[in-house]
């Protein structure tokens, strides 16, 4: 077990999140499930209790706890992408499974977890600062998935 781990609450779905995530994005694997050794609030014994997996090299542990807490866009995963087909493809993934869009390359996917799909160019963008970074940021607000021509378009001024 990593000596730092990422986790995440589900409603209910923990093991179905991390296998659509382990699908979608590479090196991402489902590593355990764990059930429940008794009954407890939210479930019975048996019930997934728990889902350790990789998304992107991070490794999480998925909880199934009921409906106590909900996701916000206080906590997102945030995927840099090389190119407008990654990030096409990515998007599509999140929100063609029954996630909702969001402004500026945000997206909820179905269980709620909020996920930035990034463009490397967006981020050089911002990186170079100036009038550049100024020129991709307001070509950024206007978008929910990012157009990565316009934002190189926008960076040349």
């Amino acid at each position: 077990m990593a000596k730092n781990t990422i986790c995440v609450w589900y409603e209910k779905d923990a093991e179905a999140a991390a296998r659509f995530y382990a699908e979608t994005f590479p090196d991402s694997a489902v590593n355990a499930v764990h059930r429940a050794p008794s009954d407890y609030p939210s479930g019975k014994q048996g019930d997934v209790l728990t889902v350790d997996f990789v998304v992107a090299g991070i490794p999480c542990i998925g909880l199934n706890g009921g409906p106590v807490f909900q996701q916000s866009e206080a906590f997102s995963f945030q995927i840099a992408t090389d190119d407008q087909e990654e990030t096409d493809r990515y998007w599509n993934a999140i929100v063609g499974n029954g996630g909702q869009e969001s402004m500026c390359g945000w997206c909820k996917d179905k269980w709620g977890v909020s996920w930035q799909i990034t463009p490397r160019a967006l981020t050089d963008a911002m990186a170079a600062g100036g009038d550049e970074a100024k020129r991709a940021f307001d070509a950024m607000m206007t978008m929910q998935k990012i157009d990565v021509a316009a934002i190189e378009k926008a960076r040349r001024g």
